[in-house]
């Protein structure tokens, strides 16, 4: 009976004995958490891990097609996103040395606008292929050859007529008949035109790095050496007839033939450089330059002095070739002149809106 007491009491103390081992296990865990989450504390919020990012860099496959046949002509693979029509052109001109860039016209649609040079693929494409049509456009200058030949032309060509070539007029009569002031006159002014047509294509404008069509080199140089042979043809003939109201009309038209050269010549000028205020070169505002007033009434101004200096010309003259090609000038220019003033309607109503596009009050 004692033993069996003396058991149950032993079997009580291993009970009571495992119930603290139980109670105090959580205590000295606690104990040893609480350094553990002090240094986590102190160390600052946990940081999540950044996904890894794969950059794959997409690539577009450029089918070209004839635009007349749709038959394939080549595929340009490996083209970056941020690649242009220009790198497509370098890459198709590899493939098809006889097509240089310049040359190349693509489209992405027959009958469409061709795409120009610095749009990049990544702006026309829908899918990584993109399909674009090949035209051939020809033989092809660029602008600054056009103006070049365009205006070297007439001064080379007044020159030969001026000289009085013995195969253009008899010798006997231009020998005989003594020239008139204003035939001098006439010739400094030509030469004085495209001259400065010729210093302001090499030094002042900027003139587009793009390419045009052989044909239009072609039909320019036909326009003006043509005009300017007829032209100094009937100036410089040893007959000749003076202006009629004599050297009052020479002198008022020469002086403001001078007058409207010297305006366009700054007028091209403020628009080639921006102006001081920094905005955009294409609509400068007047500056101090009062040939630069002519702004506040029209917003081409140098066809207005264009215009003026070929008015004073043929007043100078009175001659019927240079007032037949002053009237196709004209026109022309005021087709430009109302072509860009809808432009600069779009992009400064406020300002534009009392303007007149080349003639003040009038078109």
């Amino acid at each position: 009976m004692f033993q069996r007491q003396k058991s149950l009491a032993s079997e009580g103390k291993r009970e009571l004995f495992s119930q603290g081992a139980a109670r105090s296990t959580p205590k000295n865990d606690m104990r040893n958490f609480h350094p553990f989450s002090k240094l986590v504390l102190s160390a600052g919020p946990l940081k999540s891990t950044p996904a890894v990012k794969h950059s794959k860099t997409a690539h577009f496959e450029i089918e070209i097609l004839d635009a007349q046949t749709r038959k394939q002509i080549c595929i340009v693979d490996k083209v970056m996103q941020t690649s242009t029509i220009q790198d497509v052109k370098q890459k198709f001109h590899k493939t098809y040395p006889k097509w240089y860039p310049s040359r190349v016209g693509l489209q992405l649609e027959c009958g469409g606008p061709f795409l120009k040079d610095y749009i990049t693929i990544q702006s026309v494409a829908d899918s990584s292929i993109v399909t674009l049509y090949f035209t051939d456009l020809g033989r092809q200058v660029s602008w600054t050859t056009i103006f070049l030949a365009e205006y070297t032309g007439p001064l080379l060509v007044y020159l030969l007529f001026y000289l009085r070539v013995p195969y253009i007029y008899d010798t006997k009569e231009s020998s005989r008949r003594p020239r008139h002031p204003v035939v001098h006159l006439a010739c400094f002014c030509h030469c004085l035109h495209y001259i400065r047509y010729l210093l302001e294509t090499l030094f002042v404008h900027k003139v587009s790095a793009g390419h045009t069509p052989l044909k239009n080199l072609i039909k320019g140089c036909a326009f003006y050496w043509g005009f300017t042979s007829w032209i100094a043809y009937y100036i410089n003939h040893p007959r000749y007839t003076p202006p009629s109201y004599g050297n009052r009309q020479i002198t008022v038209s020469a002086i403001n033939f001078l007058i409207c050269e010297a305006g366009n010549h700054f007028i091209n000028v403020v628009l080639a450089h921006p102006n001081h205020t920094g905005t955009n070169a294409c609509f400068p505002s007047p500056s101090y330059n009062p040939f630069t007033w002519m702004f506040f009434l029209v917003s081409c101004p140098n066809y207005t002095y264009e215009i003026g200096s070929w008015i004073s010309f043929t007043v100078m003259t009175q001659t019927l070739p240079v007032g037949i090609f002053t009237l196709l000038m004209s026109i022309q220019m005021s087709l430009w002149a109302q072509k860009k003033h809808k432009i600069y309607l779009k992009k400064f109503k406020s300002y534009m809106h009392r303007k007149s596009a080349m003639i003040p009050f009038i078109l």
